[in-house]
């Protein structure tokens, strides 16, 4: 039933840790549509981000109040990570690079903490979505019609 499988692969798009890095071409060699698998990631993972950064407030005052709960941990090697790039590339860097080095959804966290505005930690967010999804999606299809044809 190919509708619970692009149900299935929205849910893992908008599940952060999975991302469409790895969504996308696990899709596209189940024998997907690249087409819909790339749309269907696209939208899951976006949903997530677009919700992350509309509760943003809400979701600042959770961390916090997590933080303080274990309040002798140091930053983490993802928020690290997250920070140097942002010092170095500024939002549209880390919105880019996210995906692949840290994940979308810290990507979107960091920039907004660090206090970027969110319609342009949005923007951005989507744009850099929607190319790794392209990016994603073109090297899936063809990296299997290579292996393929070999």
């Amino acid at each position: 039933m190919p509708i619970i499988e692009y149900a299935l692969l929205f849910l893992a798009a908008a599940t952060p840790w999975l991302e469409i890095a790895l969504v996308i071409p696990l899709g596209i060699l189940r024998g997907l549509s690249p087409f819909w698998v790339m749309i269907t990631g696209f939208a899951g993972n976006l949903l997530t981000v677009f919700l992350l950064v509309v509760l943003f407030q809400k979701v600042k005052e959770y961390m916090a109040r997590r933080k303080e709960k274990s309040e002798g941990e140091k930053e983490g090697k993802r928020q690290t990570r997250a920070r140097n790039i942002w010092n170095k590339y500024g939002l549209p860097g880390l919105s880019l690079l996210g995906p692949i080095l840290i994940g979308t959804h810290i990507a979107a966290f960091i920039a907004l903490t660090l206090g970027a505005d969110k319609t342009r930690v949005l923007i951005w967010q989507v744009i850099s979505i929607a190319l790794w999804t392209l990016a994603f999606g073109y090297a899936a299809v063809f990296g299997v019609d290579f292996l393929l044809n070999a």
